[in-house]
C-alpha cells in the first residue's frame, strides 16, 4: 500500500517539476523516485497478509515480490529515455507520470482480493499506456497504434465486466475467496451456466490484456507503432501484471471450476495457440520490432502453461515459475528493446540489416543484445533457461508432458528469429556510411546494459537466488 501511495504523489509532483522546463532535472528524479518506492515495497516482505479497504486490497509476499518486478523493470528500463531528455520539445514529466500512474494500476493488479480492484487496476493501467502509445503525435504509426489499442482495450474491457456481472449474478459477491466458496457450494444449481459464462468471459478479457491468442491481433501493430521505450514498458510491465492478475484469479476465485473442465481447456487450447503464433509468426517478420512483439506473444504461450499446470497455491511451484519466468523475461526484453532503441534511433531503421556489423561499431551492444536473444530462447547460462526449466518442470510434475514436447518444438523454432539478429552484428557488415558509424550510448546507458547483462546471467548462473521465494 505504501508504493501505491508513494508512486501516485511523486507522480503528482513529478508533473509540477514539469513546469521548471527542464528534462534534465527529471531523469535523476524519476530513477530517485523509482530506487526509493522499490526500497520501501520490500519493507513489507514477509509482514504478512495486510490488507486495505476492507480486504479489496491485500499486501502480502506474492504481491511484493511481483511489485518488485514492475518497479525494477521501470527502473533499469528509464535511463533509455535519454532521447527524450536532450529533446526540449517532449513532454517528459507528464510521460514520466503516467508511467508513475501507470504502475499504480500495475501494483493494484498483483495486490487485489476484490473485482472492482481488479477493474480499476486494469483501467488505470490501461488509460495511461492508450495515452502513451500515441505520444509521438507527429507519427502517423504512433496515432494508428493509440486508436487500435484503445478501441480493442474498450472493447475487451466491455467482455471482461460482462463476464464480472454475470459472476457476480450467480455468486453474490465480487471478493475472490467468497467466489470460490459460492462455486463450490452452490445456493441455486440453475446459477451454474451464469458462473461458468461470466468465468470464460472473464478469461478473454484477461487474454487480451497479456496478448495471448486469439485475442493477440492488436500487438505486432500496437509495438510497432508505439515509441519503442514505451513499447518495452508495455511488453514488460503490463505483461508482468496481467499474468499476477490472472493467477490470482484463477487460484483464489475458480480453482474448483477447472476440476469440472470449465476454464481449463479453453487455457490449454488459447496456450496451444498462442504458441503457434507467437513463435510461427515471428518467424515471418522482417522488422526486429515486431519480432519482437510476435516474441511476446509466444513467450505468453509459455506462461499460461504454468496456468494450465497452477498446484492450487500462491505460495507454490506455478507462482514460483512465473514470478521467476517474469523476471528473466522483463530483464532479457528491457534488454533488447533498450539496444533496438538506440540503433534506431542513430541508424533510423528497425530491420535486421539496421543490426549489420554492430559489433564492430559498438561492441558492448552487440554482447547485450547477443545475451538477451540467448535468454528470450531459453539457452542455458541465462534466465531465459531457468525461466522456461521451472515452468516445463511444473507442467510435467502435473502430467502435461504433450504440451511441454510441443512447448520445447515451438522453442527451438524460436532459436532461428533469435539468432538473426545475432548473425546481422557478428557476421554481416554494414550496408551504408550511417550503418558504419557507432551508436551514440552514454556512460549511464552503457551501465544501465551491464547490469541488465549482469542480471541475465546471474539469473542463468545461481537460479537459487529467486527461485522458491514465495
Amino acid at each position: 500500500m505504501n508504493s501505491i501511495i508513494l508512486l501516485s504523489a511523486l507522480g503528482l509532483g513529478n508533473l509540477f517539476l514539469g513546469f521548471r522546463r527542464s528534462n534534465r532535472l527529471l531523469l535523476p528524479v524519476m530513477m530517485l523516485i523509482l530506487g526509493l518506492v522499490l526500497t520501501v515495497n520490500f519493507l513489507d516482505w514477509n509482514q504478512g497478509p495486510q490488507s486495505f479497504f476492507s480486504g479489496m486490497l491485500t499486501i502480502d509476499n506474492f504481491s511484493v515480490a511481483f511489485t518488485g518486478i514492475v518497479l525494477l523493470t521501470a527502473l533499469v528500463l528509464v535511463p533509455f529515455s535519454q532521447k527524450y531528455v536532450l529533446d526540449g520539445e517532449a513532454n517528459l514529466a507528464e510521460y514520466y507520470s503516467l508511467l508513475l500512474f501507470s504502475m499504480v494500476g500495475a501494483i493494484m493488479l498483483v495486490s487485489y482480493n476484490h473485482l472492482l480492484m481488479l477493474f480499476l487496476g486494469i483501467e488505470i493501467l490501461s488509460v495511461a499506456m492508450y495515452v502513451l502509445a500515441g505520444s509521438d503525435k507527429r507519427n502517423m504509426r504512433s496515432n494508428e497504434a493509440a486508436l487500435k489499442y484503445f478501441l480493442m482495450g474498450a472493447f475487451f474491457t466491455g467482455i471482461l465486466l460482462f463476464g464480472m456481472a454475470l459472476v457476480y449474478g450467480a455468486t453474490g459477491t465480487f471478493e475472490l475467496s467468497s467466489i470460490s466458496f459460492a462455486a463450490q457450494n452452490p445456493v441455486n444449481a440453475s446459477l451454474r451456466p451464469m458462473l461458468y459464462i461470466g468465468m470464460l468471459l472473464m478469461l478473454l478479457g484477461m487474454a487480451f490484456k497479456v496478448g495471448a491468442a486469439p485475442f493477440h491481433f492488436w500487438t505486432p501493430d500496437v509495438y510497432e507503432g508505439t515509441p519503442t521505450f514505451f513499447t518495452a514498458f508495455m511488453s514488460t510491465v503490463v505483461k508482468v501484471a496481467g499474468f499476477a492478475a490472472w493467477l490470482k484469479l484463477l487460484v483464489q476465485a475458480f480453482p474448483a471450476a477447472s476440476a469440472q473442465g470449465v476454464w481449463l481447456p479453453t487455457l490449454t487450447a488459447m496456450c496451444v495457440l498462442t504458441l503457434l503464433v507467437g513463435n510461427v509468426g515471428a518467424v515471418a517478420q522482417t522488422s526486429v520490432k515486431r519480432m519482437l512483439a510476435y516474441s511476446s506473444i509466444s513467450h505468453a504461450g509459455y506462461l499460461l502453461i504454468a496456468l494450465v499446470a497452477f498446484n492450487g497455491a500462491l505460495e507454490g511451484a506455478t507462482a514460483n515459475g512465473i514470478m521467476f519466468y517474469m523476471l528473466a523475461y522483463s530483464v532479457a526484453t528491457v534488454t533488447a528493446f533498450a539496444v533496438l532503441k538506440l540503433v534506431a534511433d542513430a541508424r533510423h531503421r528497425e530491420d535486421y540489416a539496421g543490426f549489420n556489423g554492430l559489433a564492430k561499431t559498438n561492441p558492448l551492444l552487440a554482447f547485450c543484445l547477443t545475451l538477451s536473444m540467448l535468454s528470450l530462447a531459453g539457452i542455458p547460462l541465462t534466465g531465459g533457461f531457468f525461466g522456461k526449466f521451472f515452468v516445463f518442470m511444473s507442467a510435467v510434475e502435473n502430467g502435461y508432458i504433450g504440451l511441454v514436447v510441443f512447448a520445447v518444438v515451438m522453442s527451438m523454432v524460436s532459436i532461428y528469429y533469435y539468432l538473426r539478429p545475432i548473425i546481422a552484428m557478428y557476421m554481416r557488415d554494414a550496408d551504408d556510411a550511417d550503418s558504419a558509424v557507432p551508436v551514440p550510448v552514454t556512460t549511464f546507458q552503457s551501465g544501465a546494459l551491464l547490469v541488465l547483462a549482469l542480471l541475465t546471467v546471474l539469473l542463468g548462473v545461481l537460479p537459487g537466488l529467486i527461485a522458491g521465494v514465495l
